[in-house]
């Protein structure tokens, strides 16, 4: 007879090998998937994870790498801190909303005005309007113990329906022949966010991202906050008897989560998507969680995370030109990920027994 038995400590190995391990979990089975949709699985896997880093257009693909790594990471970081709390910010993806929103309104806002203020008080109005839509579920948990769970997942859809209302109406390109969808910033010099190095992929919210991996480093292991993060997280009677104060956490947690990813939907905004559209959001506030989980919520782990997502995400992009893959087997692909991680995880806690029960 096959049965868990609870380790009498968590395991350091399996939690160090999860990640690796749900990876190979994740090219088996992804291979099998694309076996049964008729693909080559060998050369499937190989083209999502070998042709954007080594392939005859890699030069092309790899300053994608950073392009699409640095939202994932900085939403990524923000969420880790409220998870290592167990605080469960789950609509990041609004947040990344509302800040390209608030972003892309200030610049807007200006247009056709140059000036070097432009971008900075775009920086702003992104950070604000994330950390506003945070606040939501953040004052609805500490006024009324609301779950934040089902609350930011629900201000998602109404993040949803501003972009639709933003992309038909008030932002509306005005010489857009009716087309929804606002001007394009990336023809606006001010509100642009170019690469700061031609061609490199390196913009300001790739810089934004490793300073946020500093940031949350030095938070985690050097500061009183970071203590508190953490023993809350792992031992929530201790950190009510060190004094930590739960409301300030949940703020803090909710808001700088809400924050990172509000700069996220704004730098996207300004830069790679260049505007408003109905479409505008890809799903990185989802993709995010995988990320952080992956990068078991430590802030290297984080980065390594996002670069591996980010590579799945053009790899995969690369199989559906070259393979004729569905987009749909990529997002399950993707979401193996996280499935294997969190199944895998389960032998940090739990070991395998084999044999019989005894029976008293």
């Amino acid at each position: 007879m096959i049965r868990l038995e609870k380790r009498p400590q968590p395991s350091r190995v399996f939690s160090l090998a999860t990640p690796l391990l749900a990876v190979v979990a994740t090219m088996f089975f992804g291979g099998l998937l694309f076996m049964a949709l008729g693909k080559e699985p060998l050369l499937a896997i190989k083209t999502i994870f070998w042709e954007p880093l080594f392939g005859e257009f890699s030069f092309f693909y790899r300053p994608q790498l950073m392009i699409k790594g640095a939202p994932l990471v900085l939403i990524a970081i923000g969420l880790s801190l409220g998870f290592k709390a167990g605080i469960w910010n789950i609509g990041a993806e609004g947040q990344y909303i509302m800040g390209a929103l608030f972003g892309a309104g200030v610049g807007l806002a200006f247009y056709p005005v140059e000036g070097f203020y432009v971008f900075p008080l775009m920086v702003l109005a992104g950070a604000l309007g994330g950390w506003v839509w945070a606040m939501i579920p953040a004052l609805l948990k500490v006024k009324f113990g609301t779950n934040e769970i089902l609350v930011s997942l629900m201000l998602v859809y109404v993040a949803e329906q501003f972009l639709a209302s933003m992309s038909l109406g008030l932002m509306k390109n005005p010489e857009g022949f009716g087309f929804p969808g606002s001007r394009n910033l990336q023809q606006y010099e001010s509100a642009f966010n170019a690469d700061l190095i031609e061609g490199s992929g390196m913009h300001w919210g790739v810089v934004a991202a490793m300073i946020a991996v500093i940031f949350a480093y030095v938070l985690l292991t050097k500061h009183r906050l970071g203590f508190a993060i953490r023993v809350t997280g792992e031992a929530p009677r201790a950190a009510k008897f060190s004094g930590v104060n739960p409301t300030r956490l949940v703020l803090f947690c909710l808001g700088t989560s809400g924050l990172l990813a509000g700069l996220a939907g704004m730098f996207e905004v300004s830069g790679p998507a260049g505007q408003v559209t109905i479409d505008f959001n890809v799903g990185y506030g989802f993709t995010a969680i995988i990320v952080a989980f992956l990068g078991r919520l430590h802030p290297i782990g984080i980065l390594l995370a996002g670069l591996l997502m980010a590579l799945t995400y053009i790899g995969g992009d690369i199989a559906q030109s070259q393979l004729g893959l569905p987009a749909a087997a990529i997002q399950v692909f993707q979401g193996m990920l996280l499935f294997f991680l969190l199944a895998l995880d389960m032998f940090t806690n739990y070991r395998l027994r084999f044999g019989r029960t005894e029976v008293a």
